[in-house]
């Protein structure tokens, strides 16, 4: 008598689990998204990736997002077609358009204290909720959904003499982009924006003599350890503001059904990047030691260069601002504030 009642019950178990499962399905109408990248799948697309994955089995395919890298438009050009609704999202960099969003740029500042992770995550968190920026990216008929949260910046070069103090670094062509390229002003080198997707050649070429990237799966998806000589291990002059943005009128025409899968999802983007990174670092320092030679700057030489580098910087922003009638101060004031906060707490 057990055996069939035993088989009963599996085939019920069975059964509420097929029911469930089913259930799971969110229903909808077929809609398809185009989100703008560019480079290849690496540790700061994981999350997107993760979320196209995720809306696709929730909607058995009748909701998907295809991440372009590269073939919708290129970085510069990214914010322009989302703005025209040819993109329905899109990862941007700040640093590669600065002028069409200045206020934003407060988070692309040299040495700002975000000293971890959940620091950091705070910082981005309570910025794109900010009234006055959040209307900065309503102009281009944008709003936010994630932050990338990029890691700290370092370089890879193939210059010599390698810049084993600060004073070496005079002189040198450096893709350095947004805040980061003010500070290496400062320290004498020549500072480049340039698009990701031309470094490897330009640095291959000798057209510039180091490259920084956010460290470490950004050079190494990049290629520049490949050819470099040279490695920061801790020069860490910040990083910058890459976020995901989706335009307001797509966003708005999609089912709302399809948009609680969205935003339900957002919060494990968090956990997504930061094991995305450490299993980048964890596979990638190794790696870089045996090609690299690693150069690690004196506490002397690094609050030095935080001296030329930081403050300054962060006064000339808010000149600048200012001028332009935007609220410069207030913005970097919330920033710093809510970052010795989250600090404490993390």
């Amino acid at each position: 008598m057990k055996k069939p009642h035993l088989a009963a019950a599996a085939l019920v178990a069975a059964l509420t689990f097929m029911t469930e499962a089913a259930a799971q399905v969110v229903e909808g109408p077929t809609v398809q998204w185009k989100l703008g990248s560019w480079g290849k799948r690496r540790a700061v697309t994981e999350g997107l990736e993760q979320l196209a994955k995720h809306v696709k089995d929730s909607t058995g395919g009748k909701f998907t997002i295809t991440i372009g890298y590269g073939t919708y438009g290129g970085e510069k050009e990214l914010l322009d077609l989302l703005s025209k609704g040819a993109l329905e999202a899109t990862m941007i960099c700040s640093s590669y358009h600065p002028d069409k969003h200045p206020a934003y740029t407060v988070l692309d500042l040299p040495f700002l204290p975000l000293p971890d992770f959940e620091t950091q995550w705070k910082v981005f968190e309570v910025m794109h909720k900010n009234p006055y920026i959040v209307q900065e990216m309503a102009k281009w008929n944008a709003q936010f959904y994630n932050a990338n949260m990029l890691p700290q910046y370092e370089f890879i070069g193939r210059s010599s003499p390698t810049p084993r103090k600060l004073a070496d670094w005079k002189g040198l062509r450096v893709r350095a982009i947004g805040g980061i390229g003010d500070a290496m002003r400062n320290l004498g080198a020549v500072p480049t924006s340039v698009p990701a997707s031309e470094v490897y050649t330009l640095m291959e070429r000798g057209t510039v003599d180091a490259v920084s990237y956010p460290s470490t799966y950004a050079h190494q998806s990049n290629r520049t350890y490949e050819i470099g000589k040279w490695y920061t291990a801790n020069l860490a002059p910040g990083t910058q503001a890459c976020p995901t943005l989706f335009n307001r009128d797509h966003w708005n025409k999609l089912p709302l059904q399809y948009k609680a899968l969205v935003e339900g999802f957002q919060p494990k983007i968090k956990d997504i990047l930061a094991a995305a990174y450490k299993a980048a670092d964890d596979k990638n320092i190794p790696l870089f030691k045996k090609r690299l030679e690693f150069i690690t700057y004196s506490d002397a030489e690094l609050a030095e260069f935080r001296r030329i580098g930081g403050q300054p910087v962060w006064d000339a922003w808010v000149k600048n601002a200012s001028e332009r009638g935007i609220p410069g101060r207030e913005l970097l004031d919330l920033l710093l504030k809510t970052a010795t906060s989250a600090a404490k707490k993390s």
